[in-house]
């Protein structure tokens, strides 16, 4: 699975699908990653105030990984930062 994520909706639209692909319950995520259910459903609403280690928690939990690469050409950083905004 490899998805292109640009803002925290992005980011927790492929956890909640991880998540259901793996027939795991929000609650079922919650026990592995040690986070409580609310946390792990706050992710995958889009929530920005996340923090780095929370989000590596439950991608470890999902075996997924987070990669850092750059932007292909014709993709606005504008548009991202008003994501953020939003």
């Amino acid at each position: 699975m490899s998805d292109l994520a640009r803002s925290p909706k992005q980011i927790g639209s492929i956890i909640r699908r991880a998540r259901k692909k793996r027939g795991l319950s929000q609650m079922d995520l919650s026990e592995r990653t040690g986070l409580r259910q609310g946390t792990i459903s706050l992710i995958e609403t889009g929530n920005p105030a996340a923090r780095i280690e929370t989000l590596l928690a439950i991608l470890a939990a999902l075996d997924l990984d987070f990669r850092i690469g750059a932007r292909e050409a014709g993709t606005s950083s504008a548009d991202d930062l008003e994501d953020l905004l939003r």
